[in-house]
């Protein structure tokens, strides 16, 4: 057994000096990434944890930068048997794990999933930091690089078993949640699709259609979003807009963004819901005949989102990591949570840490 340590142990490491970044690696078995923005920050990160064999875990909700990690870095990482996670946060563990939670749940074969997301505040309201708002001006703006990104990895469009998913409108009263949704905006649905892909081509399994929704609450909501939105996508278009609304996260967002982030009765007082509504074909069925005859109806619930529950998803990932190295995917690489942490025993451990897994 190593000597167990009373104090821990500091390390200076900064992004723009790779060397200080290497000699952190060399001490590190699993580095802990939580230098968003990611597109500004999470590359080096990611580099030198390639080179000097660490593996790292983060908690981007970035699109570009999670995917541009894995064409640029997964040979590499899988040479040298190092695995690159991320997501492994609210981005995205509760929907990529609640979608194999589903799945495994399901008697047959589970096709198509749509996830309910809704947040409830308590009497002092909730508010997130502007770091998740930056990530989200940027992203917007550079949604072109991300589409020409997709494109060369060469992908072939994933088979559709059973009924194709059919997507919802932009904005629409949920009778699954009674209120009114739109589109979830934010990385799930990309990390999801990347899981079902590496399901698909390296394991030979039925990929699930996958939808992703947020519900925003009464018409009194609506019109806020509405607005916010309309000026969000205004301004995010050019250089004096984006400095605005990275410069007044508060003003642009009603007040839901800040730069000092919510109270801690803010925190106590939040909570969120996954649900997940899916539907396939029961053992008994043939997924070529007809329409899917079972539904399946599951919840992943928790505490606070930004700064209760992904510091519990990101440790117990990483202790999952740690301890499960067995039931990891075969080779290193850059993956996604569900990839990853399928075959482990991660639903579990959340379970016991307050993020719960259910069927209804």
């Amino acid at each position: 057994m190593p000597e167990l340590k009373s104090e821990v142990d500091v390390l200076i490491a900064d992004v723009s000096d790779p060397d200080s970044l290497a000699a952190m690696c060399k001490q590190a078995v699993i580095v802990l990434s939580c230098v968003g923005p990611y597109r500004f920050f999470g590359e080096p990160v990611v580099k030198c944890c390639v080179e000097n064999g660490a593996h790292c875990l983060d908690i981007s909700g970035e699109p570009q930068f999670l995917e541009s990690m894995q064409l640029n870095y997964h040979d590499q990482a899988a040479k040298n048997g190092v695995y690159i996670v991320g997501s492994c946060g609210f981005d995205s563990i509760p929907a990529d794990m609640g979608v194999i939670y589903t799945r495994d749940q399901f008697k047959g074969t589970l096709t198509a999933i749509e996830s309910f997301l809704t947040a409830n505040a308590g009497p002092e309201g909730s508010k997130l930091h502007d770091g998740t708002w930056q990530s989200a001006i940027y992203g917007l703006a550079d949604s072109q690089k991300l589409r020409s990104l997709r494109k060369k990895f060469g992908h072939t469009p994933l088979p559709v078993v059973g009924a194709k998913l059919k997507r919802r409108g932009a904005l629409f009263y949920s009778n699954e949640v009674q209120q009114y949704a739109i589109p979830f905006m934010g990385t799930d649905p990309s990390v999801v699709k990347r899981t079902q892909r590496y399901f698909h081509e390296e394991l030979n399994e039925t990929p699930v259609q996958y939808g992703a929704y947020v519900g925003v609450g009464g018409i009194s909501n609506v019109f806020k979003l509405v607005f916010a939105g309309l000026m969000f996508w205004f301004l995010v278009k050019f250089s004096f807009g984006r400095n605005l609304l990275v410069k007044f996260p508060g003003f642009f967002s009603f007040g839901f963004f800040s730069k000092e982030g919510p109270t801690r009765k803010q925190m106590e007082g939040t909570s969120f819901h996954f649900i997940f509504f899916g539907e396939g074909y029961t053992e008994d069925q043939d997924t070529t005949e007809g329409k899917p005859n079972a539904k399946i109806r599951t919840v992943v619930k928790g505490p606070e989102p930004g700064y209760i529950a992904t510091p519990i998803a990101m440790v117990q990932a990483a202790i999952t990591m740690l301890n499960e190295s067995d039931s990891l995917p075969k080779t290193g690489g850059v993956y996604t949570p569900g990839a990853t942490f399928a075959k482990t025993t991660l639903i579990d451990r959340l379970n016991k840490h307050g993020i719960q897994f259910s069927v209804l």
